[in-house]
């Protein structure tokens, strides 16, 4: 019997800045999953990096429908599916098959629709595209926008997330599809100082907030820290209000460590020091 949760984590894997798989590798062996990677690209750097210095790109969408076959041949089971920045229409349909063929009645899965932020879509994501993830969200047990992707999956302009507590808690009903999945909408904030997220359980259907301290300071990659360690306080039990609210302090802690350090913004948050508090 195999004690250790097994997630199969899809996201992309960049050489510099902690972002995507390099954040949820070492946070998931922290908090005792283990983390089996389906990589959909691999860069020199995260794409937050300076434009006039292009990163390298290996896109792995054929390396990804390579795998999952070896998988399926292996008969291999997974406790969790996690899926985060997808590349294109072809990849979103790779996780159509990745839940189809390999997610069992407990499996837990969490996408997180990484679309944009601060109000605008990537650039990668068409329309289309955006509707995709949409359906691909609409599968899954648990999924953490931002406020952007809150916003584009509800079908609302940027311009209308909510700044008070119960309009946001009609976003996260909104979002639960009826109480079907759960939800935790990231850079929530009421007050000047704060910011946290709102989380909707579909196994109690009770709204949750967690908040901290607003830290001066914008760092790639912190949504990703923040659904790896949700993820990894679920599989161990714990509530998702719980889970939330330990996510929240971790990546407060986490930002306000990194401005004390003082090293560049592009290389990310310093959690490897707080990794500790994990175990």
């Amino acid at each position: 019997m195999n004690l250790t949760p097994r997630v199969a984590a899809v996201h992309d894997m960049s050489g510099l800045g902690r972002c995507s798989l390099t954040v949820a590798l070492p946070v998931l062996s922290a908090m005792g999953a283990q983390c089996c990677p389906l990589p959909t690209a691999v860069l020199s750097a995260h794409t937050a990096f300076p434009a006039s210095h292009l990163a390298t790109f290996l896109d792995l969408t054929d390396e990804m429908e390579r795998m999952l076959l070896h998988w399926r041949k292996l008969h291999v089971s997974f406790d969790a599916i996690y899926s985060g920045f997808l590349g294109s229409e072809r990849q979103i349909g790779i996780l159509h098959r990745l839940l189809s063929e390999f997610r069992r009645k407990e499996t837990l899965v969490l996408v997180d629709p990484v679309m944009g932020d601060h109000g605008k879509v990537y650039r990668t994501y068409t329309p289309e595209m955006c509707r995709l993830m949409g359906e691909l969200a609409a599968g899954a047990d648990l999924i953490t926008p931002n406020l952007t992707e809150a916003a584009i999956l509800l079908g609302e302009d940027y311009s209308s997330v909510p700044t008070g507590q119960a309009g946001m808690e009609r976003w996260l009903t909104r979002l639960s599809l009826e109480g079907r999945r759960s939800v935790v909408i990231t850079g929530v904030s009421f007050a000047s100082g704060t910011v946290g997220a709102g989380c909707f359980d579909r196994g109690s259907g009770k709204i949750r907030f967690a908040m901290a301290r607003q830290e001066h300071g914008e760092f790639s990659g912190t949504g990703d820290l923040f659904a790896s360690v949700l993820l990894g306080a679920s599989l161990r039990g714990e509530t998702l209000a719980d889970a939330t609210a330990r996510a929240v302090d971790f990546i407060q802690k986490c930002v306000s460590r990194t401005l004390a350090a003082g090293t560049p913004v592009l290389d990310g948050v310093q959690f490897e020091p707080l990794l500790k508090e994990l175990v």
